[in-house]
């Protein structure tokens, strides 16, 4: 079948697990959502035993278009950047670059001397205090660095990583000098909060290869893999591809979106500001399952080995703090608990049952903030991606856990 990036379908659902009928319960639902005008446009692709289950497309990638959402049609994945950019670090690290223990300042000498946040005084104005020590490499992957992002109206070190324009620097260098200058929200290991941390991961990455972010990612990452439409900006055969973006219309219905996070929406079409890990590439649904099939498959796809093994294993393993996951906090994008955890730069899922995820144990997972999800599942053997084209928001949230619930009750011979 065509579009399928090269992935192989299954003869059939039943022949990997799967029930036909309850696997079309996932496609009738994405139909509806997209008929009922909440999303201009949906593709999903659920994959077992390295096979293609279902691959379905509804709606339009441009509701100006008459043209129908292709399986080609390329989304913008925003922080499903995140886990590349931890992909090439481990690249890096196999390489004996870098090791989980050593202190950024060692790649990011900027970061020298960092103060923490230790509250406001009368005025209003922040107060510090030392940090205790630099952050190390596994903290900045994990986002337990302290770092802030300035995405988030919800601390003081938040609106100040806004007012200073931090994900508005030109380049990664004026972006780290631009975190030097602000504080951390909390010592290094205390806590989690989701930050700027892989954007910093992309700079590394650049100091350690000699390379630009996007080189490297091309020649470690997206050309062995044959991810040929992944990268931080269209290309002139391909542009065409690229889906509009769209948000709420405040009436139940949809309106083209200016604006991310308070920043105008990339024109992919042209070179970005800077090639960051934090949310900067472009992919398709195939593109993104290929790189989850690697993961899946213990860092190999086709014959081309991008990770040993041992390493796959480490992003794999929760690394935050067991004294961290044991108190909750308000401030953390996801309620990180003993039972869902918090590997090298992926969620995982350490005993889903316990919080009544469908997933089986260890499931790594992410999203980006246009409406994109993705899940891998070693227990099952199961890949899913999503990809739909509306900004975060309760409804896109809902098509992450709907598609879950819908995979899972179709899956009729689970684990391998």
């Amino acid at each position: 079948m065509a579009d399928a990036g090269g992935l192989a379908f299954a003869s059939s659902p039943e022949a990997v697990g799967f029930d036909p009928e309850r696997v079309g319960r996932l496609d009738a639902y994405m139909a509806g959502m997209v008929e009922a005008g909440h999303v201009a446009g949906a593709a999903t692709l659920l994959m077992r035993h390295g096979q293609i289950v279902a691959f379905d497309t509804h709606g339009k990638a441009d509701l100006t278009s008459e043209a129908p959402l292709g399986r080609d049609a390329i989304f913008r994945i925003y922080s499903m950047t995140k886990p590349v950019a931890g992909v090439a670090l481990m690249i890096l690290f196999e390489e004996g670059r870098w090791s989980l223990d050593d202190p950024v300042t060692r790649f990011l000498p900027e970061l020298t001397d960092l103060r923490v946040f230790a509250g406001r005084d009368a005025s209003g104005a922040i107060q510090t205090t030392p940090a205790h020590r630099p952050p190390t490499m596994r903290e900045l992957l994990s986002h337990t660095a302290g770092f802030g992002y300035g995405l988030f109206d919800i601390h003081p070190v938040e609106r100040a990583y806004r007012e200073a324009g931090v994900l508005r620097a030109d380049s990664l260098e004026q972006m780290v000098q631009r975190v030097a200058d602000l504080p951390l929200m909390f010592q290094p290991g205390t806590e989690w909060f989701y930050s700027v941390a892989a954007d910093l991961q992309g700079l590394i990455v650049q100091r350690l290869s000699g390379q630009s972010v996007g080189d490297f990612l091309q020649g470690r990452i997206f050309g062995p893999l044959g991810m040929v439409d992944t990268g931080f900006q269209t290309r002139p055969d391909n542009a065409h591809r690229l889906a509009a973006m769209y948000c709420d219309d405040g009436a139940g219905g949809l309106k083209p979106a200016i604006e991310a996070f308070d920043m105008p929406i990339n024109d992919f079409t042209k070179p970005p500001p800077f090639e960051g890990g934090g949310g900067g590439l472009v992919s398709t649904a195939a593109d993104y399952a290929r790189f989850c099939q690697m993961i899946l498959n213990g860092g190999e796809l086709d014959g081309v080995r991008v990770l040993s093994p041992v390493s796959v294993a480490l992003i794999s393993t929760n690394v935050v703090p067991d004294e961290v996951l044991a108190v909750s906090n308000p401030l953390r994008l996801l309620p990180f608990n003993p039972a869902f955890g918090f590997g090298l730069d992926f969620a995982v899922a350490l005993d889903p049952r316990r919080i009544g995820m469908v997933e089986g144990r260890g499931t790594l997972s992410w999203g980006g903030g246009g409406g994109t999800w993705f899940w891998i599942d070693p227990e099952n053997d199961i890949v899913f991606v999503g990809m739909i084209q509306r900004m975060a928001d309760p409804v896109s949230s809902e098509f992450r856990n709907r598609a879950r619930t819908f995979v899972y009750q179709a899956l009729t011979h689970p684990e391998k």
